[in-house]
């Protein structure tokens, strides 16, 4: 049984001008040799992660489950860290196979002193083909941790030690080549069937972050352009009051979810009372948001747009 790696490019494949091939990454991982497991390598594109799409992922998704019918034990993307947080949760939302797809990169390139890409490749693969990791869905490892998608962020610019789970911390490490999974999260109902690529492209979801004095001039004309939107609210789930009835009148037109742009905790329900607060928004029709970022809350809702799913059903698992 194989592992199956496909390459998307970004930082871990970016030596000057020449971009690294999945043949060259592998040739520069010792250990790999070793793994038990030949490693079967597609290039897809190499792209700056910024450059990835929500059908492209999908297209990746197919091929990897193509893979996974031909025999692989489990799937290592390799991509840039830029929107992996959110690559990775699309993934987990329609992958829908017992096999790990674990997702990694690197945030020093290969021409600079400690390059983490070879190390954070072995310990992906070796995560793909660990049966202690099947039936966890999309992962994200990092450093020899072990993070689940719905949780996990970049959380630095720079630092090689980015991708945290604020609200959980890892569920696993590699230690001494050893998968250990401490820990196993329930897997969620993911989306229903799978969204078509160019329907995928046609649903627009906003993100808004809330800020002091905002009175949500730059909302206006929304609803004739966007077909959802997600707050990022300020603490719990907090805005203005001016900006109160600007979005119950879009909760009124499209679905708006309700998230913290802290980065970690969760949106309340019911504790505070005033205009603006969490209460009086999900009052007006926001979406509970629950634990989900913002970033993560929009990848969901465009996907639930896309396939016509249950938009409440879906966002109350995360509550």
């Amino acid at each position: 049984m194989s592992v199956a790696l496909f390459t998307l490019g970004g930082t871990i494949s970016m030596a000057g001008t020449h971009r690294l091939t999945g043949d060259d990454l592998t040739a520069a991982v010792p250990g790999l040799a070793e793994l038990g497991h030949p490693v079967e390598i597609q290039d897809v594109e190499k792209v700056p992660s910024a450059n990835l799409t929500a059908s492209k992922m999908l297209e990746l998704v197919d091929a990897a489950s193509k893979a996974v019918a031909d025999g692989a034990t489990g799937v290592v993307v390799t991509q840039g860290t830029d929107n992996l947080e959110e690559t990775a949760f699309l993934v987990d939302q329609v992958w829908p196979h017992p096999q790990p797809f674990v997702m990694t990169g690197a945030m020093r390139n290969p021409t600079l002193a400690g390059p983490d890409g070879p190390a954070n490749l072995l310990a992906a693969a070796r995560v793909a083909c660990s049966p202690a990791a099947r039936d966890l869905g999309a992962l994200v490892v990092f450093k020899e941790e072990i993070h689940a998608a719905r949780w996990v962020r970049k959380t630095h610019s720079t630092s090689t030690a980015t991708f945290v789970s604020p609200n959980t911390g890892p569920i696993g490490h590699v230690v001494e080549d050893r998968v250990r999974v401490l820990t196993r999260p329930m897997r969620l109902d993911g989306v229903h069937g799978m969204a078509e690529p160019d329907q995928l492209d046609a649903t627009r979801v906003a993100l808004y972050t809330v800020t002091m004095d905002d009175d949500g001039l730059l909302l206006q004309g929304l609803a004739n352009t966007h077909q959802g939107l997600v707050v990022a609210g300020f603490g719990v789930g907090h805005a203005p009051a001016a900006l109160a009835p600007v979005l119950g009148e879009l909760a009124a037109a499209m679905p708006v979810v309700l998230t913290s742009r802290t980065g970690g905790g969760s949106v309340l329900r019911n504790t505070y009372k005033s205009v603006g607060s969490e209460t009086d928004l999900l009052q007006r029709g926001l979406i509970d948001g629950g634990f989900l970022d913002p970033y993560k809350a929009r990848v969901l809702l465009r996907l639930l747009l896309a396939t016509d799913d249950d938009i409440t059903a879906a966002f109350a698992q995360y509550q």
